[in-house]
């Protein structure tokens, strides 16, 4: 391709509202375009890495044994209904009526769409395991559009759905999945941890999410420092060993604390260590209200909550509700004298405190020499905090520590969760119906390009992996008014297309400064330049990544060009 014919607009600043560098490198580099908050139009620089991208899903899914499909966006709301997510997937689902009032989703997953479809073509357990897959856009209304391509309202996904009439073919293809996703990543030359994770909303229970390690990753890996251990926090479970004080309990006393509301507000004035206080925040668990108790040097983890309870919906009650329940604001809670309709549950480590401090249910009061069981009773203790770094590794080898991570895919063992709901069932060899077994499994590929470049770049601009740059060679002619030039230029270039290799030529009449610019801009892994030897047949050769560069003989360009990309496959 040759440049001056491309839509390659560059920038020499950041766009003001990017503040991670993929979003600013991709737009100043001229691969893609913001036309609103969290919408992009991929230029076509852009769309050349994200077709890379998906070649590489296809090929490792095809390899893995599934097939592609495609499914429409725009979901009837029927669907959702009947699995029950309408009422509670949330805000993040886009709804919209048509023109006869019919309700509908903009598909920010498929679940519900292929489970009818294959409840109408699949009735016989010789067709399973099946397993299919698409590449679409998937839609969600995010509250916060932000980082580029991380978080926005529409975006590139490969989901897969595999069926199957027992868990241990569930079991295997969901092995052959991860597999296949561990090799996709590779591929693409990430950096990445497979954690345990959460389903949320998806439904089910096992699940992993695959993790590009990334200081702007929105999720935080809790990591043993010396076994492969590796959750996201969320699903992180504490294995610490609360041990009993000695301390004897003293008398229970109400003190005043005026305009005390943190933790760490209340234990300075009190002139105690944080770990010496307990702290109560009001939950909704589907409708339930539900006083949850921790250390006050620990936070709530909701995700556990929810588990505990099997919850669908589980958030922070308003203060309105909280004070209408406890006749107290936020920084007033506590569990003692607690209305008998809200639930009092307490993490692990609160068994074992002693002479603690905590809210008096009274707006500037708090309880001292606070003992649980003597002054309050719990309704069950569980592990309801958040992993902390330092804390023992839940597969009792080594110490935890964190990292952060971008999330570019997820897999799910979601079970009969929607079979049952949407009475899929297939029958079985001895004609008896049986809801089908279900697997799901995510990429985002617009999210995996992103995740490239916060990896692979530098001062000067993106550094591409080869197997998913735009081009694998950017041909730099200095001075296209010299003939020399043009004409070895025009050589090398027809030269390198007739050997299969994707070249983009700067044939553009721009000075040698701005096109040594825009080639560390937009990143491609090897540079030809021709310039002052031209007459003598040679031209530079450099090397993105590393900076290296040397002097080579137009013949032995094509040679020099396979084998650095032999190496790197």
């Amino acid at each position: 391709m040759k440049q001056s014919n491309l839509l390659l607009p560059t920038l020499k600043e950041n766009p003001t509202d990017a503040e991670i560098k993929s979003h600013q490198l991709l737009v100043r580099a001229g691969y893609m375009r913001q036309i609103a908050s969290g919408l992009y139009s991929f230029l076509p620089l852009g769309n050349r890495v994200l077709r890379k991208v998906e070649q590489i899903v296809r090929e490792e899914m095809d390899e893995a044994g599934a097939t592609e499909i495609l499914m429409p966006a725009l979901q009837p709301s029927e669907l959702w209904k009947e699995s029950g997510r309408w009422q509670t997937y949330g805000l993040e689902l886009m709804r919209i009526d048509d023109r006869h009032s019919r309700e509908f989703a903009l598909g920010a997953t498929h679940e519900e769409v292929i489970t009818s479809i294959i409840r109408d073509e699949v009735k016989s357990y010789k067709k399973l395991p099946l397993t299919v897959y698409q590449i679409q856009s998937k839609f969600r209304d995010e509250k916060r559009p932000r980082f580029g391509l991380l978080r926005g309202r529409e975006f590139l996904m490969k989901d897969a759905y595999s069926f199957h009439d027992s868990f241990d073919s569930l079991d295997k293809t969901y092995e052959t999945i991860f597999n296949a996703y561990r090799n996709i990543f590779t591929r693409c030359g990430l950096d990445f941890r497979a954690v345990i994770a959460d389903s949320g909303a998806m439904g089910g229970k096992d699940t992993h999410e695959f993790m590009v390690l990334s200081d702007v990753g929105e999720d935080v890996i809790a990591y043993s420092d010396t076994s492969d251990y590796a959750a996201n926090i969320e699903m992180a479970p504490v294995i610490t060993k609360y041990e009993p004080s000695n301390e004897e309990a003293k008398e229970l006393q109400k003190v005043e604390t005026p305009n005390q509301k943190t933790m760490e507000d209340v234990a300075h004035y009190l002139g105690h260590s944080l770990d010496k206080g307990l702290k109560a925040l009001m939950f909704k668990v589907d409708e339930q209200l539900v006083l949850v108790i921790t250390r006050g040097d620990h936070e709530v983890n909701d995700v556990k909550l929810k588990n505990l309870y099997d919850a669908s919906i589980v958030d922070l009650a308003s203060e309105e509700e909280t004070k209408q329940a406890m006749n107290a604001g936020f920084g007033s809670l506590g569990p003692i004298g607690v209305p008998e309709n809200v639930d009092i549950i307490a993490d692990y480590a609160v068994q074992s405190v002693v002479n603690v401090s905590c809210g008096a249910n009274e707006d500037g009061y708090h309880y001292i020499n606070v003992n649980p069981e003597r002054d309050f009773m719990v309704k069950e203790y569980a592990d309801l905090r958040f992993i902390q770094e330092g804390d023992p590794s839940p597969d009792g080898k080594g110490m935890i520590k964190f990292a952060r991570g971008i999330e570019v895919g997820h897999v799910f063992k979601l079970g009969k969760f929607y079979s049952e709901k949407m009475d899929a069932s297939y029958l079985d060899q001895n004609g008896k119906a049986n809801p089908f077994i279900m697997g799901c499994y995510g990429i985002g590929v617009s999210r995996t390009l992103a995740a490239i470049v916060e990896q692979y770049h530098d001062d000067h601009g993106i550094t591409w992996p080869v197997q998913v740059a735009p081009y694998q060679v950017h041909l730099l002619a200095l001075n296209m008014k010299k003939d020399e030039q043009k004409e070895l230029a025009e050589e090398i270039y027809e030269t390198l297309k007739k050997a299969g290799i994707e070249v983009l030529f700067d044939d553009r009449k721009e000075r040698a400064g701005v096109k040594f610019a825009d080639s560390d801009l937009v990143g491609i892994p090897l540079r030809i330049t021709v310039g002052k030897r031209a007459d003598e047949g040679f031209a530079e050769l450099k090397y993105r990544q590393s900076g290296d560069q040397q002097d080579i003989y137009k013949s032995d360009i094509i040679d020099t060009v396979r084998s650095f990309m032999s190496e790197v496959k």
